[in-house]
């Protein structure tokens, strides 16, 4: 996160951690309701619609280097069965804990006199800005992982007919008789005669075949 980039306290997932201070212990229980961000899921499988409301409990707790949020975010998931394509809903509960650091201070708590000169190490970390924290990246992460890469709307879903695309958990029985394929061709030039060619062959070989007979 960087640490020029301000956050808006109006933002729903944002949360002002005044109140906790910075004495080491100093402990915070929170419940709110907010709608859910874009794109909270895994996109093009399932997640939660964006606005959809989403549940988080959380604990916030002071220590020496800065913040420790432990929190469950519990909603409604939306998406499709890779099996037989019908939609699936899945009540979702992810649990999630992050290290909010506060951007004077090293990771033992100690100040530092330049916050942020190691990029490398600030691109992993998540601050506290102006006593406010932001929650939707650690939000965004939880409910990915708590979600199912091939979500089902059953276990035991059969999927669809390989050859027809019918929903074989409509109908248990459904299946398609086999056709030799040594025959199918022929089969498919018999269904291609009108009624009169077949009947003017079939005069045709019996002439023949009398005059074999002869």
């Amino acid at each position: 996160m960087a640490l020029n980039a301000r956050l808006d306290h109006r933002n729903p997932l944002v949360f002002d951690t005044h109140e906790l201070g910075r004495r080491p212990g100093a402990l915070q229980r929170l419940t709110r309701t907010v709608d859910a961000p874009r794109d909270l899921g895994i996109q093009g499988v399932i997640g939660v619609p964006e606005g959809a409301p989403v549940e988080l409990e959380l604990r916030l707790e002071s220590v020496m280097e800065g913040v420790l949020v432990t929190g469950t975010a519990r909603a409604t998931a939306e998406g499709e069965c890779v099996r037989c394509l019908e939609p699936v809903e899945l009540e979702l509960e992810a649990d999630f804990q992050e290290m909010f650091s506060y951007p004077d201070a090293d990771d033992r708590g100690r100040p530092v006199a330049e916050p942020g000169d190691d990029a490398e190490d600030d691109e992993d970390r998540l601050f506290v800005e102006d006593g406010l924290i932001d929650l939707e990246t650690v939000l965004r992460d939880a409910v990915v992982l708590a979600l199912p890469m091939q979500p089902v709307c059953r276990e035991d879903c059969p999927g669809l007919c390989a050859e027809c695309g019918a929903r074989l958990a409509d109908d248990p029985d459904h299946h398609h008789d086999a056709v030799d394929i040594r025959w199918a061709a022929l089969q498919g030039l018999a269904d291609s005669l009108e009624p009169g060619d077949k009947d003017d062959k079939s005069g045709a070989e019996a002439g023949v075949d009398e005059k074999q007979e002869k």
